[in-house]
């Protein structure tokens, strides 16, 4: 009777201590031999054939509160900010004996220790437990912390960021009325979370700073962001809720009634977070061990991203012997796992197993960021962070985006062995990363028709931090008016500039004022940066038909010493998803994508290479003639289909290659031979050079008159650092510039009328008419489709950079004049002085072919002569003398021998012996 009675007491205490919330008072777990009763009755869920047959529908522990915790995989908190009430929690210490051995120290009579108290000063607080007074190991209060967000969200106005922006001698928009400063910013946010289904803030640190009560909570955030954030995150949440019973009662739209109600109770089932950023970012190479576990946020380009990593949140365990089940949370990346059955009956050691499919995950993805090219130092390599991104930030970027991340830099240590326990001194480092912005700011942005169909939203309410679009270029987290307004005024500025009539010639100035004159070169890069519009084509072809591109590329070839590399620099540094490579410095994976082994998960994975990462931006190559065989046979498939295929290591798949690629290249012998053609000038082969839509050749020739103007155009750019132009007219800054590029981009996408149409007809018939010749029965080749192509692409982007909707006649008149001036200077054959595109397509143009023609029936009718030459052949030099005292014209050594080679080919001739000694033979019967 005595057991059976002490099992009862002890069961009612239980009872009682399970109805409360803290942790505290529950007796230990592990079973009290004496007090447990010999006989326990068998439960239902122990018998075989229970009524409840699901596989996981398993008894478990006492289920937590209904609201969801809040567990953020990019926050590792100690701390558990789940307010609950004071009362009971002193009820339940006073009925606690004085000195109950299950309690904590607080409750023993033992004396106070004479040490110095470190400890935060307790303030009393009825709506904070006791737990979450002060962040361990500092005086920070966490309750006034949360009574301080409070303040702010509640408080914080406009007037305050201006104040602020003036203060640090930025410009700051003129208020239209007293009362626009005084509306308050964050509860229009909080009631447009809740109209749009949102469930995360970004916050502008900066508006922290200028918040006077709130400027400590702003380095409290900074210093300890695993603590403060996830106290901000609960204040949200509460305030949320907070707005939504006075909306209710102040009977707002959406509010009233059973809609108010339903509002409330989705409002209590979310997850709300807190984004913040803004904060003055820093180089990845000075993170230092002095920031690990503190705010920072870092710029630069995304070179791989990992596919999406299920990360346990929760685990679920179930006892193998009594089918008891627990759930036990991860604690900052590690799995408590019970090393024995937790109930008193049962308790047997090493029987608990992991249930996976009833265990709670959340997305993970590991990105790998690189430094930007012009922020690594002279002679150095470029230096890498891994980035871990969460739930709604994974699979924002793609490689090739340049990111401004905001994270906790945390570092954890390495096993030298998985097996061991033993670590190494060296921790590895990473970026566990609670806000993203798209874009750095100061370049082009990206060409829209190469991203996502919905767009690149970064998920978040006020102060969006980032996008492609325009709209959400608004770094100062001000209100919805104040980013419309000053949208609206750059709109207003650029709509004027592009209403000017002598826009072209002013943009094409703009673009590289530091070099003198090449105006058509000029306008023809620029046309490039504003682009064509990419077509799909629903008619024709499987897959909804062809794709036909919009992106123009150039080619400049030139003498050494006409400022082409200073060229491709300066659009490097405006373009979007910039590349810039040298030709003998590349490789063709280094172009494409390489196979490489991920260091963690040790499998082969695909790094994407140059021509990939600037998908939707422009690739400039320099020193493009001297790159090998193998690397330029890349470029063919990328300059016409715009995809890479590969087929590595068990990898095969096709990547999106959508770019325009701005090439330099010099003359074989470095000098221009204006005597011989494109082909035999340029050491590249003719499929590649009839993929560019422009080729300009850029000579340097003697003229005193012009020598005396670049050099006195030189020698300013040394004594004042802004010179004037060439033609002395004002020249746009490189922002300006940019801006209006951007906007061209992203908002006109013209379409070509009918006019337009028929004079694009006119002008290919009219190149190709340039072929015709009465006096011979063959015609040359001026234009192809590649030409007509061409002058569409370069029509659209004029278009375009007029800011108009409609391809008109003046935009196909200036395309055809720089597609002639571009024919004209590199499809020229210097032997006639005629254009031929045979040239470019084949490497021969028609004088040419027919001038072997000639030579090769020379050459046969030489050999045929005489019975002695025929039966002894002619030796090489005499057969060469003496074609070239035939004929009327210079017969060259690189002609003759590829006559002779051909010949021998066809097997009419054999060629015997070497270099001076060569003899050439008729073959008998032949």
């Amino acid at each position: 009777m005595i057991y059976y009675a002490r099992g009862l007491e002890l069961c009612a205490r239980e009872k009682e201590l399970a109805g409360t919330s803290s942790p505290l008072p529950f007796p230990s777990s592990s079973p009290n031999k004496n007090a447990t009763p010999t006989r326990v009755r068998r439960l239902n869920y122990d018998v075989p054939g229970s009524q409840d047959s699901e596989p996981l529908a398993f008894p478990s522990s006492p289920a937590a509160a209904a609201t969801p915790r809040n567990r953020r995989g990019d926050i590792h908190s100690s701390l558990s900010i789940t307010p609950s009430s004071a009362i009971p929690r002193a009820r339940r210490q006073n009925d606690l004996p004085l000195d109950d051995l299950r309690s904590d120290a607080s409750h023993m009579s033992i004396p106070a220790s004479s040490a110095p108290n470190l400890s935060a000063p307790a303030v009393p607080s009825e709506d904070e437990p006791d737990e979450i007074r002060a962040i361990w190991g500092t005086t920070v209060n966490l309750g006034e912390t949360m009574k301080t967000f409070r303040e702010f969200l509640r408080g914080f106005k406009i007037k305050y960021r201006i104040a602020l922006d003036r203060e640090r001698s930025l410009r700051t928009r003129v208020l239209s009325s007293p009362e626009e400063g005084e509306m308050l910013l964050y509860e229009g946010y909080l009631r447009r979370m809740r109209q749009t289904g949102e469930t995360n803030l970004n916050l502008d640190m900066l508006n922290l700073a200028a918040y006077p009560p709130s400027k400590k909570l702003h380095s409290q955030l900074v210093k300890y962001p695993q603590e403060v954030i996830p106290a901000m995150d609960q204040v949200l949440k509460d305030l949320m809720l907070e707005i939504a019973e006075e909306d209710q009662q102040a009977g707002m739209d959406g509010m009233r009634g059973e809609a108010g109600e339903e509002e409330i109770s989705e409002i209590m089932g979310k997850v709300y977070k807190i984004r913040p950023f803004g904060i003055p970012s820093v180089n990845m190479r000075d993170l230092n061990p002095s920031d690990t576990d503190k705010l920072v946020c870092i710029k630069g380009l995304v070179i791989r991203a990992t596919p999406v990593i299920p990360d346990m949140k929760v685990a679920f365990f179930r006892c193998l012997t009594c089918n008891h089940t627990v759930q036990v949370e991860i604690d900052r990346g590690k799995i408590d796992e019970p090393a024995r059955c937790p109930r008193d009956v049962c308790g047997t050691p090493g029987t608990m197993s992991l249930v996976h499919n009833r265990c709670e995950f959340a997305d993970r993805q590991v990105i790998r960021l690189q430094e930007t090219p012009d922020a690594v130092p002279d002679g150095q390599t470029p230096h890498t962070v891994s980035l871990s991104v969460y739930d709604e930030l994974v699979d924002v970027s793609k490689p090739g985006d340049r990111l401004v991340v905001t994270g906790i830099f945390r570092s954890v240590p390495v096993r030298v062995n998985p097996r061991q326990r033993t670590l190494k001194s060296l921790f590895r480092t990473f970026l566990d990363v609670v806000h993203v912005r798209l874009g750095t700011g100061d370049t082009l942005g990206l060409d829209r028709s190469t991203r996502p169909a919905g767009g690149d939203r970064i998920p978040g309410v006020g102060g969006v931090g980032g996008g492609v679009d325009m709209d959400d270029e608004d770094e100062n987290g001000a209100d919805r008016q104040r980013r419309t307004t000053k949208r609206e005024e750059l709109e207003a500025r650029l709509r004027n500039l592009s209403q000017r009539p002598d826009v072209y010639e002013l943009l094409a100035q703009s673009l590289a004022p530091s070099i003198y004159a090449m105006d058509d070169v000029k306008k023809g890069i620029l046309l490039q940066l504003f682009g064509g519009t990419n077509k799909s084509i629903a008619r024709g072809g499987g897959g909804g038909g062809p794709r036909y591109r919009g992106d123009i590329n150039v080619l400049l070839v030139g003498d050494p010493g006409v400022s082409k590399s200073q060229i491709l620099q300066y659009v490097h540094k405006i373009a979007p998803r910039g590349v810039y490579t040298s030709g003998k410095g590349s490789s063709a994976v280094g172009l494409t994508a390489y196979v490489t082994r991920d260091p963690d998960s040790k499998q082969l994975v695909l790094e994407s290479g140059a021509l990939v990462l600037s998908d939707g931006g422009v690739c400039c190559i320099d020193e493009f003639d001297k790159m090998s065989d193998a690397t330029r046979s890349v470029l063919h498939e990328v300059m016409e289909q715009q995809t890479v295929s590969i087929a590595k290591a068990g990898i095969i798949t096709t990547l999106n290659a959508r770019t325009s690629i701005l090439a330099a290249a010099n003359p074989i012998g470095s000098k221009y031979n204006p005597n011989e053609t494109v082909t035999r000038n340029i050491d590249l082969p003719p499929t590649l050079i009839s993929r560019f839509d422009l080729l300009y050749l850029v000579l340097d020739h003697a003229d005193e008159a012009l020598d005396r103007k670049l050099a006195q155009h030189l020698v300013a750019l040394y004594l004042e650092d802004a010179p004037e132009h060439g033609s002395g007219q004002d020249v746009l800054p490189l922002e300006e510039l940019s801006a209006y590029i951007t906007y061209a981009r992203s908002r006109v996408n013209p379409t070509i009328t009918e006019a337009a149409g028929d004079e694009l007809v006119r002008c290919y018939v009219t190149l190709r008419k340039a072929g015709e010749d009465p006096r011979s029965s063959e015609k040359r080749i001026t234009a192809t489709t590649r030409q007509l192509e061409s002058m569409i692409r370069l029509s659209e982007a004029h278009a375009r950079m007029r800011l108009s909707t409609l391809v008109e006649l003046a935009d196909v008149q200036e395309a055809f004049r720089l597609m002639r001036e571009a024919i004209n200077t590199s499809a020229r054959d210097p032997t006639t002085g005629e254009i031929d595109m045979g040239l470019l397509d084949t490497g021969i143009g028609r004088q040419q072919r027919k001038m072997r023609g000639d030579l090769r029936r020379a050459i046969l009718a030489l050999l045929d002569g005489g019975a002695g030459a025929s039966a002894r052949g002619v030796r090489w030099a005499e057969a060469a003398a003496q074609l070239e005292a035939q004929s009327s014209v210079r017969v060259s050594a690189a002609d003759f021998q590829e006559v002779v080679r051909e010949l021998e080919q066809e097997g009419l001739v054999k060629v015997s012996g070497e270099r001076d000694r060569r003899v050439i033979k008729r073959v008998e019967g032949a």
